[in-house]
C-alpha cells in the first residue's frame, strides 16, 4: 500500500533503539524526512546513518539530549523545517511499590511521560492544522488499558496523557483540518527494556533466563513477542493519508494479551 507521505517531515523521539527506532525505520522506508532524538549521541548518530542508507533521497537530522529539556525540544523542532508527523516516545519510569515513591518520583514520571509529549503537541499541532495535514502518535503502554501494579508511576503518568489526548484530538480545529492524534499501546515487544526485565526476573527467581523468556512468550496468545519493525509499520500506517478518519483512539498491540472485549 502506498502511504502517501513521501517527502513529509517527522520528529521521532527516543529513536535510537527499540520501538522508536522501529517507527523511524518504517517512516524512512516510506520516504519521510526525519529529525530523530535520543539521549545517547553515539547511538543516535549510528541510527541516523542506518536510516539514511534505507533511502538516499531522505534527510535525517539527529539531535541528542533529554527530550524532557526545553532547550532540547527547541533544538529538535528547530532542526525540522516543517513538522508533519510527531512520534512522542520516552522511556518509562522504574517499577516499584507506591509506598516507596516520593513526590519527586511522581513529578519526574509526569514530566517525562505526560508533560513533555503535551509540550511537543502544543508546539506543532496548530501549524499542522494550517497546513491541512498532521499526524501525532503517542507511544504509551498496554498498562494504560490493563494496569500493572508495580508500574504505578507509568500507569498514572501515561493515563494522564491519554485523558488529555481524548479531548484534544476531537477539537474541530484539529480533526476538521486533517490533524489526527492517536496513542499506540505496546504489549511485550522484543526490545532492550524487555530483555532487562526478563533478566531481572530470572535473577530474582533463580530461574534460567531462557526459561523465563519462553514462559513469558507462551503466556501471550500469539506465543511470541512483537518486533520493533512490525510496531513501526503500524505506526507508519497511522501517519498515512489513509488514516485521516481515525483520531483520539488507543490502539493496543499486544499479541492478544488483553482479555477484555472493550
Amino acid at each position: 500500500m502506498e502511504l502517501g507521505i513521501a517527502g513529509r517531515w517527522a520528529v521521532v523521539c527516543a529513536a535510537s533503539k527499540g520501538l522508536g527506532k522501529g517507527c523511524a525505520r518504517a517512516l524512512a522506508m516510506e520516504g519521510v524526512n526525519l529529525v530523530i532524538n535520543a539521549r545517547s549521541k553515539e547511538a543516535l548518530d549510528a541510527t541516523a546513518q542506518e536510516l539514511r542508507e534505507l533511502d538516499a533521497d531522505i534527510e535525517v537530522h539527529a539531535v541528542a539530549g533529554d527530550i524532557g529539556s526545553e532547550a532540547v525540544r527547541t533544538a529538535v523542532l528547530s532542526a525540522c523545517p516543517r513538522v508533519d508527523i510527531l512520534i512522542n516516545n520516552n522511556g518509562g519510569p522504574p517499577p516499584g511499590d507506591f509506598r516507596d515513591w516520593s513526590r519527586n518520583d511522581w513529578h519526574a514520571a509526569v514530566e517525562a511521560n505526560m508533560i513533555t509529549p503535551i509540550e511537543l503537541i502544543k508546539a506543532t499541532v496548530d501549524r499542522m492544522a494550517v497546513n491541512g495535514f498532521g499526524r501525532v502518535v503517542n507511544i504509551t503502554s498496554g498498562a494504560v488499558k490493563a494496569p500493572i501494579d508495580i508500574l504505578g508511576l507509568s500507569n498514572g503518568a501515561r493515563s494522564g496523557l491519554t485523558g488529555f489526548v481524548a479531548g484534544l484530538a476531537r477539537q474541530p480545529q484539529l480533526a476538521g483540518n486533517n490533524v489526527t492524534i492517536n496513542n499506540l499501546l505496546p504489549g511485550a515487544f522484543d526490545t532492550e527494556r524487555l530483555q532487562s526485565t526478563l533478566k531481572s526476573t530470572a535473577k530474582n527467581t533463580n530461574q534460567d533466563l531462557e526459561q523465563v523468556r519462553e514462559e513469558r512468550a507462551q503466556g501471550i496468545p500469539a506465543r511470541r513477542f512483537g518486533s520493533a519493525d512490525e510496531f513501526g509499520a503500524f505506526c507508519a500506517f497511522l501517519c498515512s493519508i489513509h488514516a485521516g478518519y481515525l483520531t483520539g483512539q488507543n490502539i493496543l498491540l499486544d499479541g492478544g494479551s488483553y482479555p477484555g472485549t472493550f
